[in-house]
């Protein structure tokens, strides 16, 4: 082992700032450990794989990539039953140093409720941030092992991999005319919440005493504790990965017995799964009923888990069924994906409830928050068949918002209304307009946005066999990078030109700036000592990254292409 490997990894670490941690250094060693973990799963040397995830596991950059993640998510500032968060740096390294093994026990989860579709409530449980890193360090270690066996269609909650991927794969499964005509729609009843312990601790390949210390934390619920005894709580950050690891196997099992069974006509038995949805499709109804259900609710028992009587039900194609929000249909023979009327639905309502919650509110901050909501369901559907639902959805926007504007002027007149609220944009017309203030109590006009100006583009599906993890599929997941980078910052030319400029790489740490990642604009000449907002003044940086040039006085010179820092 190198002597800089070494050193990463060892076991006891001296006090740490944090913004001298060199992120490129961190990244590096971490790859090369998960790399290294592959390949051992691939050979079956699972003894390996062990040694490889303890390295991991107690490693310096292990540590300090897991403190990073917790602290830099969307529940940095929601904290546990502690009510701790790691805002500042010095609490950062300190983290680091406290992620030990040894004497770990974690604290039980604050429980909290989130509203599902169906009007029930789903329950969240909230850890500490230390067992968010905890189980953020473990993950490091555990997620090339779930990339390595996971089944090849399987697309929720895993790296590099999406709806619009699984909505592709059903595409593939069902367009042509000599498809599956039957498919099974699977619902399994509360997945989470009823996984076996005891399955979880024979199958799960990590640290078993801290496995079991998570499962059997419990969590505290108005102030009383509530002890567990199945199930892996939705809120930490691997519980997605072992609800994952648990449902895999499922599409070989399908394919070894219908392999045996089926030597000349195909059954066309396909799975495709995100997270706990899936569909099976099969040529013969009979076959599903016959065959599949048994082999199925067997896979499902052996793991403590049933399917829903109720919502598991087999549907032919030409009556279609709905999955991820969205519709699949053929219509004459031809495949037809559209987003489902309930999707659609709850999409209106939560407008239509920002609408009414903003009652008082100036135009510009009810754009404000519309636009967001929008553009992500526009977003979510753009690689489907969608312009009429977009165009039905900006039609019943605009009389939500046309009421709005009428309620707040009783007195004024239609075309006074009009002239104050909507305008004329490029080719647009009709389109509601506001004004926000900005820095400098400087005054812009805002624009809402429309869903049916967002371009349907198809998308490219992942090739089912990838691994992010293996080293030579680096540079496939490096040109989808770059793919989808243009596509997320299309519209932001701003943004899709300094990221263009830098060559996606952030001049500090010399790592990838990805949509996981985050990023910051950073005015490379500051404001408060004059500098401007034009391009050739700011470049992209890791939130963090752009802290440490903050607090450090680091002075960043425009990448030609992505280079270097220099000391102020």
């Amino acid at each position: 082992m190198k002597a800089k490997e070494v050193v990463a990894c060892a076991t006891s670490h001296p006090e740490v700032d944090w913004h001298s941690i060199n992120w490129k250094e961190v990244n590096q060693n971490v790859r090369r450990l998960q790399a290294r973990i592959v390949k051992a799963t691939q050979e079956g040397r699972w003894g390996k794989v062990k040694a490889l995830q303890r390295l991991l596991t107690h490693s310096f950059s292990g540590k300090a990539l897991a403190v990073r993640r917790v602290t830099e998510n969307h529940g940095k500032n929601t904290p546990g039953v502690d009510g701790e968060t790691w805002s500042r740096p010095p609490m950062k390294a300190k983290a680091i140093q406290s992620l030990q093994t040894r004497g770990y026990k974690p604290l039980p989860l604050r429980r909290l409720y989130i509203p599902k579709k169906n009007g029930k409530k789903r329950p969240l449980g909230i850890p500490t941030m230390k067992d968010r890193a905890m189980q953020a360090l473990f993950l490091l270690a555990l997620d090339p092992i779930a990339e390595t066996t996971g089944d090849p269609n399987s697309y929720g909650f895993r790296t590099q991999r999406s709806t619009a991927d699984a909505s592709q794969e059903v595409f593939f499964a069902l367009a042509r005319k000599d498809r599956a005509k039957w498919i099974l729609e699977g619902d399994i009843k509360a997945c989470f919440d009823r996984i076996s312990h005891d399955w979880l601790l024979t199958n799960i390949p990590m640290d078993k005493a801290i496995l079991k210390k998570w499962l059997k934390a419990g969590f505290i619920e108005k102030q009383a504790f509530h002890p567990t005894e199945e199930g892996t709580p939705q809120g930490g950050i691997i519980s997605p990965v072992l609800a994952n690891m648990t449902l895999d196997g499922l599409e070989r099992e399908l394919k070894t017995h219908f392999r045996q069974k089926w030597n000349q006509a195909s059954p066309q038995i396909n799975l495709v799964r995100y997270a706990d949805d899936f569909i099976i499709t099969g040529r013969e109804k009979t076959v599903l009923e016959a065959e599949v259900m048994p082999i199925l609710e067997a896979f499902m028992q052996a793991r403590g888990l049933e399917l829903s009587k109720e919502k598991t039900q087999i549907v032919n194609i030409d009556d279609g069924f709905d999955f991820l929000g969205q519709n699949v249909r053929k219509y004459k023979g031809t495949l037809l994906i559209k987003p489902s009327k309930k999707n659609t639905k709850a999409f209106l309502d939560k407008v239509r409830g920002v609408i009414r919650a903003n009652k008082q509110a100036s135009a510009g901050n009810l754009i404000l928050q519309l636009n967001p909501v929008i553009q992500g369901w526009a977003n979510y559907h753009k690689h489907i068949v969608s312009k009429r639902a977009f165009n039905d959805a900006d039609s019943q926007i605009f009389k939500a918002l046309w009421r709005w504007a009428i309620r707040r002027h009783p007195h004024k007149r239609p075309t006074w209304v009009r002239k104050k609220y909507f305008k004329t944009v490029g080719k647009r017309s009709w389109v509601f307009t506001g004004e926000i203030t900005e820095r400098g109590d400087q005054s812009r006009n805002i624009h809402l946005v429309s869903a049916s100006y967002t371009p349907i583009r198809r998308h490219v599906k992942v090739i089912s066999a990838s691994n992010p993890y293996d080293t030579k599929w680096e540079s496939y997941f490096e040109q989808r990078l770059g793919v989808k980078m243009v596509a997320e910052l299309k519209g932001k030319n701003r943004l899709l030109n300094l990221w263009k400029s830098q060559n996606g790489i952030c001049p500090v740490c010399k790592q990838k700036i990805t949509k996981i990642t985050g990023w910051n604009a950073h005015h490379i000449v500051w404001q408060s000592k004059g500098g401007g907002d034009q391009l050739s003044n700011q470049v992209l940086l890791h939130p963090t990254c752009h802290s440490k040039v903050h607090s450090q006085g680091i002075s960043v010179v425009k990448p030609r292409p992505a280079k270097g820092v220099t000391k102020a």
